[in-house]
């Protein structure tokens, strides 16, 4: 019961149905879910060491703010991660692996997916797949959690991109599987560094104006 209870929150959070500062409260969600309150405390928890919720005496549970702070450590920590991944993908990942990247080389918006929903979805997934392809799954595990993770500060910014720019990103994963599927470990580092580098600015950029971080 706590898993499913935690993953319906997770996926709202990350979505951003629940937003950054909403209450959220045990008995409540106890009602919501018709479960007892032990296992929403559990999802909270696991939620609250995701640092997707908090918690403070006498006030209990909110969604975690976006925090500029947060976000400009976790592109630098995803810079880091990524670029290795990429870096060992083009040196070590196998014929199989590599040639899954070619999925990725265009959008489908299959599914019913609204456009803004698909492409976030698509781009998590690509990133995710360039971490799987290293073939190092400690790696791709962390870069993964994180990328999870950040998806509701990807999401305030896609919303605002306009639809040339999302073409501009499809553009640049084609390099990035290029460089990778050529075996050019320190091109496939270097460009999805920048790729990363981008994102950063244009993220840290919105939420400065949205006003919705601490």
């Amino acid at each position: 019961m706590s898993q499913n209870v935690y993953q319906v929150l997770k996926s709202e959070i990350l979505e951003c149905r629940l937003l950054p500062n909403s209450d959220l409260r045990e008995q409540h969600l106890a009602h919501r879910f018709a479960v007892s309150k032990s296992p929403v405390r559990e999802a909270l928890l696991r939620l609250e060491q995701e640092r997707l919720v908090t918690v403070a005496p006498r006030q209990g549970y909110k969604v975690a703010p976006i925090s500029l702070e947060d976000a400009r450590e976790m592109f630098e920590l995803r810079k880091v991660l990524e670029s290795a991944c990429a870096e060992t993908a083009a040196s070590t990942g196998t014929k199989e692996s590599l040639s899954m990247l070619d999925a990725f080389r265009t959008l489908d918006h299959a599914g019913g997916d609204a456009p803004t929903d698909a492409f976030i979805k698509y781009n998590r997934e690509f990133h995710i797949a360039v971490c799987e392809s290293s073939g190092n799954s400690r790696m791709a595990r962390l870069a993964t959690d994180l990328i999870e993770q950040m998806e509701r500060m990807i999401r305030y910014s896609v919303d605002a991109m306009p639809a040339q720019n999302k073409s501009v990103l499809l553009q640049e994963h084609g390099e990035i599987i290029d460089a990778i599927q050529g075996g050019d470990r320190r091109k496939a580092s270097r460009l999805i560094k920048h790729h990363i580098s981008d994102a950063e600015k244009r993220v840290v950029n919105h939420l400065s104006q949205a006003a919705i971080h601490r």
